[in-house]
């Protein structure tokens, strides 16, 4: 740390539609795997909180849950991380998908831009996924559509995917901080205690294998987690479905298709904590808990 220079720090919340990308993007800022990533959307259910600290400068950033119009129990606690993440903010990233310009432009609307003038915070928009976007020029009305709102610092087009123009964010974050000393120790990447990021990767495991309603019915709870000096650390955990006959599809034949979710989770979760475990998956249901505050509560919404 540059003892000249003064010290910046603040948070940032990183909000946008589903699947825009934000764990995408958080992860290729912190240069590590914080957030889960699948290409579902409403992978991301609550707030995760990443740390990025460089010299003088430390950014503490809410990467929330995808925007959307709330069907469940579940979906209203979703938005309501998104709700104090803005309120806590020192500055707000829009994070747009470049290849969807139609919807980016609509996110722009009266009600949100609105939201913005009222929190009264500097807006940094990022245009996400432009890898993907054969001709870069297709990008400019909906740049001049948000430059318009005259609410937007900064307008920085990027991938995250392929770690393109993330460094030009984090230097116009920067620029907008306020000066603070910092509020974590320079080596903390998150305040998530360990079992949070286990159960996600058990989490996007169940993501990655299975298809429509099934992903969006789980969730996941560690039952519990042992650290051991020798040997094998042990992790037990709940997979919690809606349904006896998602259960049926969770396990799969001969408990196939359980055995092959338990051992990729196992292998991202001895790659993040840097030590073989010995995981252990059991699937229970618990009838509608997506509209249930009872079990909601339980699961830390």
């Amino acid at each position: 740390m540059n003892q000249e220079q003064p010290t910046k720090a603040g948070f940032v919340a990183i909000i946008g539609k589903p699947n825009v990308g934000k764990s995408t993007l958080l992860n290729a800022v912190l240069g590590t795997k914080l957030s889960i990533v699948t290409s579902k959307p409403q992978t991301t259910r609550k707030r995760i909180l990443g740390i990025y600290s460089h010299d003088n400068t430390q950014i503490v950033f809410f990467d929330t849950p995808g925007i959307l119009k709330p069907r469940y129990e579940l979906h209203r606690s979703m938005m309501g991380y998104i709700n104090d993440s803005l309120e806590t903010a020192d500055i707000i990233v829009v994070l747009l998908d470049a290849t969807k310009e139609n919807e980016s432009n609509e996110f722009f609307n009266t009600e949100f831009l609105a939201t913005l003038k009222k929190l009264d915070k500097p807006v940094v928009v990022a245009i996400n996924k432009m890898d993907a976007v054969y001709n870069k020029k297709k990008i400019l009305p909906l740049m001049a559509n948000i430059h318009q709102s005259g609410l937007v610092q900064e307008i920085i087009p990027l991938s995250a995917l392929e770690n393109d123009n993330v460094r030009e964010l984090v230097s116009a974050i920067e620029k907008h901080l306020p000066e603070h000393e910092f509020y974590y120790d320079e080596d903390v990447l998150s305040e998530q205690p360990e079992r949070f990021f286990v159960s996600e990767l058990v989490r996007e495991a169940v993501f990655t294998a299975y298809r429509d309603e099934i992903p969006y019915s789980t969730e996941v709870q560690i039952v519990e987690f042992k650290e051991r000096e020798t040997g094998k650390w042990y992790i037990s955990a709940d997979i919690i479905v809606e349904r006896d006959t998602q259960k049926g599809i969770i396990i799969g034949k001969g408990g196939s298709a359980l055995k092959g979710v338990g051992e990729k989770a196992r292998t991202a979760i001895e790659e993040h904590l840097g030590q073989p475990v010995f995981l252990e998956l059991f699937v229970k249901v618990r009838e509608d808990w997506r509209n249930n505050r009872t079990y909601l509560s339980s699961y830390g919404y």
